[in-house]
């Protein structure tokens, strides 16, 4: 059975090793000790699927930001000015950015 790196990534260690019990292949050697993070390279290159890199989907990234920039400055500015309800709405605003950021790294 064929199987994709996004399915692999998505199976549990014991489901894992269970797969790599019918593969006979070197590099598997002491497979059903391994955690995750070193058996799902290994089990793919044992397959010959090819493990994807990451990559920012977001296409305005630097759009995003510049808008932190541009909020980072209004915030010490609201500092200055002690509006703290002003202060609020931005560091809010920055963090829903950043996790959106964050998100879009695969």
């Amino acid at each position: 059975m064929a199987h994709t790196y996004e399915e692999l990534h998505k199976m549990t260690v014991i489901q894992l090793r269970s797969i790599a019990d019918g593969v006979e292949n070197e590099i598997l050697k002491g497979h059903s000790v391994m955690h995750k993070e070193q058996l799902l390279p290994l089990l793919c290159s044992a397959l010959g699927i090819t493990i994807p890199h990451h990559h920012a989907i977001v296409q305005n990234k630097g759009e995003i930001k510049a808008k932190i920039h541009a909020l980072k400055k209004d915030r010490e500015a609201a500092i200055e000015k002690k509006d703290y309800k002003k202060l609020e709405a931005i560091r809010d605003e920055i963090h829903k950015l950043k996790r959106k950021l964050r998100k879009a790294m695969v």
